[in-house]
């Protein structure tokens, strides 16, 4: 079968590999969507920085897939051949404290593996899976809505949900890539009243504007006027820093009010801020949130049937296998909304 692995130097090496059998307990799934992820540009396709949970070790590529089952192993105890589903794009122990929460993502046995890391993702015609970390995508949803749910709705929904975020709260969203509009899309939800959205690219403040997903969308250096106006000079209730970038994480505290809480779901890099002002003597309560459990991707699935949502809307360029290397061009540039490798029929 074909598929893609990133060599890093900003490369897409297209590849043939054999189709994998499903052992007990697994599934082999067609691919029919599989999404790129800021953390495959910034750690895997310019070079491979990561370590750990990070690694990146060959593999093909891809940790946001979606499609359908076309072979089940021995062992089988829910998948039929052709149900659709979500994966949880980490496979762990099963075993561990972190595993049994439904948190794979934390944990830290050397049988942990992820899609798209340690072992091959969704960037190819077909992947085996674990039946476990499958869920069933339900029928208004489509395979790309599912592919964004597996990991970046996914990181989104559960920052808010550290944030408690309710209809009583005004939501600040730094970067406005991918997981800032799932999180703004998701906001408002689940109740929040305003929305102020903000970005280092007028493209992306553009997009959000556009879509209709903020109140509220204004480049960096606006953010703490139109945070003032839109709250009365009181700050929002919560922010959530979906950027990575310093000065956007200390933008997002700033802005936090007195008694508010603040995330960090961006990944990368490191932040210095006055942690009496910004921090302490404000009662702010920061959270910092590692993509979503099993459960909670679970109920995200829920809450977008019920809300009639798609996070497809978000995404703003398709290709197809054979363009993946277009596909990665236009995800590194950063100016884009989501990119997704869709397969053909």
């Amino acid at each position: 079968m074909r598929g893609v692995r990133l060599p890093g130097d900003s490369t897409v090496e297209h590849v043939q590999v054999d189709v994998p059998r499903p052992g007990h307990g697994q599934v082999l799934l067609r691919m029919r969507a599989s999404s790129i992820c800021g953390s495959d540009i910034r750690a895997i396709y310019r070079e491979h920085l990561g370590h750990g949970a990070e690694a990146y070790q060959g593999v093909v590529a891809g940790h946001e897939p979606c499609g359908e089952v076309v072979q089940v192993g021995p062992g089988r105890r829910r998948l039929s051949v052709g149900d659709r589903v979500v994966v949880y794009h980490i496979a762990g122990c099963g075993m561990c404290d972190e595993c049994r929460r439904g948190y794979a993502v934390g944990c830290l046995s050397p049988f942990r593996a992820a899609h798209g890391w340690q072992r091959d993702g969704g960037h190819a015609e077909y992947l085996l899976a674990e039946e476990a970390s499958c869920l069933l995508l339900p029928e208004p949803l489509t395979f790309v809505d599912g592919a964004l749910v597996s990991c970046g709705f996914g990181t989104a929904y559960e920052g808010l949900l550290r944030a408690g975020v309710s209809g009583r709260d005004r939501l600040l969203v730094t970067g406005l890539g991918p997981v800032g509009l799932a999180a703004a899309m998701l906001g408002r939800a689940l109740g929040v009243t305003t929305v102020v959205g903000t970005d280092t690219s007028p493209e992306r403040v553009a997009l959000a504007a556009g879509l209709g997903l903020v109140d509220v969308a204004v480049t960096a250096d606006e953010v703490d006027e139109a945070v003032a106006t839109a709250t009365g000079g009181e700050g929002c209730e919560v922010a959530i820093d979906c950027s990575g970038a310093a000065p956007a994480r200390v933008a997002a505290l700033r802005n936090t009010r007195r008694w508010g809480r603040c995330v960090f779901v961006g990944e990368g890099g490191r932040v210095d801020f006055a942690v009496s002002d910004l921090l302490i003597h404000k009662q702010v309560t920061l959270h910092g949130s590692w993509v979503t459990s099993l459960q909670h991707m679970g109920e995200l699935l829920d809450l977008l049937v019920r809300t009639g949502l798609h996070p497809e809307v978000v995404v703003t360029h398709r290709y197809p296998l054979a363009d993946a290397g277009t596909a990665y061009e236009v995800a590194d540039a950063g100016t884009a909304g989501k990119v997704c490798i869709v397969m053909e029929d």
